[in-house]
């Protein structure tokens, strides 16, 4: 997919581009596979804002993903490919041989008609999915199993892929999008190739109005407060920060400080860090 830059015909348009969705080939959902997500506007169950920043946004319809390996063995066919609007990559209908339709993530280069089909062992084509152990290393992969039979859980942002690196001991060794290195066992499925919309991170926002419909209300700088209401708060005019390291409005670093347990007991299957 491409990116549409919009005529300047108005302030909010002059530096504002979209993805050009000329290449989607269905533009309403199907309505079996959709359900409504009631919205909780980032409250807690106490009625409490616990994530600021959220709320309004505009209309829609979740769309359920499965996973291709929910029939294994088991042709598919691309019947169309959709925008979603829950998620920053597109999505496959597929209908297969036995009639079933399901949502899938769209690769990079999916098209209407492809067809497709998860097995233990596949051909190496995008779109199959397969067993990493029978995956040939240095192959881009998405939409990674953590734990066998779970469903893909990692790389499925639009644009994203991982690679295998190693394989050893029953394990593969994969460096992730973020650059971390990490173990995942051989008999997780994975599928081949990138994953679609790869110039999503290249759009231009471009006015206000289109981060609220998107659900994400107006935030203010700490240092713009009164030195009650935030860490960064107070002082004559413009004036920095004050502080010898940026803070939270509860008085926590806020930039540069690794936020992952210690302990985590999935530590021990990362073999590399990703960069600080």
């Amino acid at each position: 997919m491409a990116i549409r830059i919009l005529k300047p015909n108005t302030a909010g348009r002059r530096n504002m581009s979209v993805t050009d969705f000329s290449g989607l080939t269905k533009k309403k959902s199907e309505r079996s596979l959709t359900k409504v997500l009631k919205r909780s506007a980032g409250r807690d169950y106490t009625g409490q804002i616990s994530v600021r920043h959220k709320g309004g946004g505009a209309k829609r319809r979740y769309r359920e993903i499965s996973h291709l390996n929910e029939k294994i063995g088991v042709k598919a066919v691309v019947s169309s490919l959709e925008y979603d609007p829950y998620r920053s990559a597109f999505i496959c209908l597929i209908t297969f041989e036995d009639g079933t339709k399901r949502y899938i993530l769209a690769w990079d280069g999916a098209a209407e008609g492809n067809e497709i089909i998860a097995n233990e062992k596949a051909e190496v084509i995008f779109g199959n999915r397969m067993m990493l152990k029978n995956i040939p290393t240095g192959n881009q992969i998405h939409d990674i199993e953590i734990h066998m039979n779970q469903g893909g859980k990692l790389v499925k942002s639009a644009g994203n892929s991982a690679v295998i690196l190693a394989k050893d001991a029953g394990w593969c060794q994969i460096k992730m999008p973020s650059g971390e290195i990490r173990k995942i066992n051989e008999k997780c499925f994975a599928s081949i190739g990138q994953v679609s919309n790869t110039t999503h991170s290249a759009q231009t926002i471009g006015k206000a109005g289109r981060k609220r419909h998107m659900g994400v209300r107006p935030s203010v700088r700490g240092k713009a407060m009164n030195p009650n209401s935030h860490p960064h708060g107070g002082g004559e005019g413009q004036n920095s920060i004050g502080l010898k390291y940026p803070k939270t409005p509860w008085g926590k670093h806020a930039i540069g400080v690794r936020t992952r347990k210690k302990n985590k007991y999935s530590a021990q299957f990362i073999v590399k860090r990703r960069k600080k």
